[in-house]
């Protein structure tokens, strides 16, 4: 078992603390030149985020977060961008959605079916770039990229009339079918409004993450290879296989991004379907540090801050500044991280050095005591 190393704890939890201060800090000053007064605008912020609405909402959000900063961080940890994420849970909730909305099977067999569809349309979609990259050498990041785009061109051309796309009793959107009532989620019975289920997936998915890359040899692998690609080619690891299978994982766990919405929130796809959540995930795996606690935290973190920028809004302050916040936090966390990891290759060093004196000065003891005993020896 690892000796348990109070001061390495310590420096994973300084570097996102130090990022969210001094974030917190530079909008003080931001707020301050602009002449508005910045303490009470976190109070507004503060006291409107502790409601009950609030917290149920900012759960909710959460769960949404927490299931794209898993994605992003599964490509992390292989040294992988997944910048696709966005476009992989979009395609994926929609075909999910054509597809709850197309059969009438019981719940307990119809909802395992479309989340089955969504994480295999997002490992298919994930899947490619992964090709891409290990066939012709192409970027991830230039290959997801364009990915998003033509996921958002196949969506707009599928969701119309007369294609998957229906059109509502008013006539007023397009949409797919809605899912049947039977084939919704289940909710937690909270006030002032219910929880949505899917977060028992969302905990689930986490619990696994960690399971995988912490305790099997699959996630050894896998760690290896986002440290050193030919390192573990030496080893014997596929370096290809691995980028593929973790590009799929990754997908996969992207299409389950939409699937809280879908579920428990629209039952249906649509144009005002959320987006964006894909690029969130990229800052919340970065703010957490790839660690599945440390994602759920910093996902109730940014929920947070856009519950409370709805507010600040009424309250004469522009909302945009949340967008501040949580760009200097992403910008501050990099430098943080980097500033804490010079720091404790130091502090290794000075551990290392330190055991080395120690070691020669034993050895120079023993030395002695042996020339003592040898000339007493010779002396008799």
């Amino acid at each position: 078992m690892k000796k348990f190393d109070k001061e390495r704890v310590l420096l994973g939890l300084a570097a996102p603390l130090l990022a969210i201060v001094v974030a917190f800090l530079v909008t003080a000053l931001v707020l301050t030149a602009t002449g508005k007064e910045p303490f009470n605008a976190f109070s507004i912020m503060f006291d409107y985020g502790s409601k009950s609405d609030s917290q149920v909402y900012i759960v909710n959000k959460a769960t949404t977060y927490y299931l794209a900063g898993i994605a992003v961080a599964i490509g992390f940890r292989m040294n992988l961008f997944n910048i696709g994420v966005d476009g992989q849970y979009r395609l994926a909730a929609f075909f999910a959605a054509a597809l709850g909305g197309a059969l009438t099977l019981p719940g307990p067999v119809q909802i395992p079916l479309i989340i089955l569809c969504a994480m295999l349309v997002g490992a298919m979609w994930a899947g490619i770039a992964g090709l891409l990259k290990v066939t012709r050498g192409v970027s991830e990041v230039v290959s997801t990229i364009m990915l998003n785009a033509i996921a958002t061109a196949i969506i707009g051309y599928l969701l119309q009339q007369g294609r998957l796309g229906h059109l509502d009793q008013a006539g007023t959107k397009v949409s797919t079918k809605p899912i049947p009532e039977s084939s919704r989620f289940f909710e937690f019975p909270t006030q002032p409004a219910p929880v949505w289920g899917f977060i028992v997936i969302a905990v689930i998915v986490g619990v696994a993450y960690w399971f995988t890359l912490a305790r099997t040899r699959f996630g050894f692998d896998l760690r290896t290879v986002g440290q050193s690609g030919s390192a573990a080619q030496a080893s014997g690891v596929n370096v290809k296989k691995m980028v593929i299978t973790s590009m799929l994982i990754s997908g996969a766990a992207a299409g389950l991004v939409g699937m809280p919405t879908l579920l428990n929130d629209s039952h249906e796809y649509s144009g005002d379907f959320p987006v964006g959540i894909g690029f969130t995930g990229i800052a919340i795996a970065l703010l957490g540090r790839n660690h599945p606690v440390g994602i759920a935290l910093g996902a109730l973190l940014w929920a947070f801050l856009e519950r409370g920028s709805g507010q600040l809004e009424f309250q004469g302050y522009d909302k945009e500044i949340v967008g501040v916040i949580q760009g200097v936090i992403v910008l501050c966390v990099v430098i943080a991280y980097e500033v804490v990891r010079r720091y404790g290759l130091k502090r290794q060093q000075r551990q290392v050095g330190a055991k080395l004196a120690a070691q020669a000065r034993a050895n120079g003891t023993g030395n002695n005591g042996n020339g003592n005993t040898d000339k007493q020896e010779v002396s008799a």
